[in-house]
């Protein structure tokens, strides 16, 4: 009896790491530089979210070690092995690497982390919600309410506040700069709200986006449909000025996948897609017929005609990409964790290595076996969440990793504290077995 009481409090209090995880997930940025202009330690701060997955590892080690029916289920598990196969040879190429001198301490600490954290996140939720459906059933608030929060901030930004209001927050060169442009431009200032960025923001709205659709449609009450649309009104308008391209067809992407698979009516889902092409068509006449124009210019190839930028940002990413694919095929084994991505930054004496690419981050970090890992991790997980389809949240999570994946063919947008957390996290959630507390 005190057994089964003990797995029930480790339960509930791996439940609270959980949501305190997936509610703060958007204020990570805010709070992390607020925290340090208030106490100073802006690097330790940042840390906040690896403490609670730290503590969550350990509430999962004890529940698989006192729960037998649950340390079955998850050890047959097909995804829980390839994740404890990538951390592993995560950790391989870490000692490697540093005992060659590829990183230094800082560098390759960033760098295991960041790297380590997406499947860890996951694989914690899977085991800590297995006996508790609380998300699964309360997924709708959890990811929602903080999402107003975000949106109504960053309707503020764009409308009322000025520019540089974050400075009064912390908000500078040493923690996060306190706003974005367009190639240098102030008429074209990048809405941010409480994330680290305008690219992360607009990441992140994509999550948020497809889950408002998800709602909608599951949604009778024309009252709660109409709500839904509203609110995705206000975050479409603050997605559309972060100014981020990839975020744009992201979000696209995951809002053409929620329809077509929360609609069942094979007449309706033939008019979308006559509907998708004409969009597209059209979308090719205004690219031809504003090519000229100055704001479609800034707004989605980020220069125009009289920029007096020395490179544009298309230039830079595209080089980037190729010097990302180039590293990965000529290092089969990478060069560890932290010699590539944003922690690369960290090396002193060596130039950072921006693929603008994550999956090629990875490649150029732990080489062709970790790639392959993750890329292994990644489809799996997508298969689980394919099966579940049926059901609102895995039906988002997968519209959503949809549009993320392309993100991140053209970002690093999942070394991002909050897109890790989040989708992740929930879907931990979304795909965790279904056991009975009574068990």
């Amino acid at each position: 009896m005190k057994s089964l009481e003990s797995q029930k409090l480790h339960h509930r209090f791996g439940l609270a790491l959980v949501v305190l995880l997936l509610v703060l997930a958007p204020f990570h940025a805010f709070l992390t530089v607020f925290a340090a202009k208030v106490f100073g330690h802006y690097t330790v701060w940042r840390l906040w979210p690896e403490v609670l997955l730290l503590l969550s590892a350990m509430v999962s080690a004890v529940l698989l070690w006192k729960d037998v029916a649950l340390r079955r289920v998850i050890l047959k598990s097909r995804l829980t092995w390839l994740v404890l196969a990538y951390v592993g040879w995560l950790v391989i190429m870490a000692i490697w690497s540093y005992l060659r001198h590829h990183v230094t301490k800082t560098a390759l600490a960033d760098g295991l982390i960041v790297d380590a954290r997406l499947p860890l996140f996951f694989l914690t939720a899977q085991i800590v919600l297995a006996r508790n459906d609380w998300v699964a059933r309360n997924w709708r608030k959890v990811l929602i309410w903080p999402a107003a929060v975000v949106v109504v901030v960053g309707l503020l930004q764009i409308f009322v506040l000025p520019y540089g209001f974050l400075q009064h927050f912390g908000y500078g060169p040493a923690t996060i700069m306190p706003y974005e442009t367009v190639d240098q431009k102030l008429a074209y200032v990048r809405v941010q709200s409480t994330l680290r960025g305008a690219n992360p923001l607009g990441a992140y709205l994509v999550v948020v986006l497809a889950g408002l659709a998800g709602i909608g449609f599951i949604k009778r009450k024309p009252w709660a449909k109409a709500a839904m649309v509203l609110a995705g009104i206000g975050t479409g308008i603050v997605l559309t000025f972060t100014y981020s391209r990839s975020a744009y067809i992201g979000a696209v992407l995951a809002l053409a996948a929620v329809t077509w698979w929360a609609v069942t009516n094979k007449r309706f889902k033939r008019l979308a897609a006559m509907s998708a092409v004409i969009v597209v068509v059209a979308g090719a006449v205004s690219l031809l017929a504003l090519r000229h124009n100055d704001r479609f210019q800034n707004t989605f190839f980020h220069t125009d005609s009289h920029s007096t930028s020395v490179q544009s940002s298309n230039d830079a990413r595209g080089t980037a990409l190729k010097t990302g694919a180039h590293d990965v095929l000529l290092e089969p084994l990478g060069r560890g964790p932290g010699t590539a991505g944003p922690a690369s930054a960290h090396n002193t004496g060596q130039p950072t290595r921006i693929s603008e690419n994550y999956f090629l981050q990875i490649g150029q970090e732990v080489g062709w076996i970790g790639l392959a890992l993750f890329i292994g991790v990644y489809a799996l997980l997508a298969f689980h969440l394919w099966q579940r389809r049926s059901e609102p949240l895995p039906r988002i999570l997968l519209a959503s990793l949809v549009g993320l994946t392309v993100i991140n063919l053209l970002s690093h947008a999942w070394t991002d504290e909050t897109i890790a957390i989040l989708w992740w996290t929930l879907a931990g959630a979304a795909v965790a077995p279904r056991l009975n507390t009574k068990e």
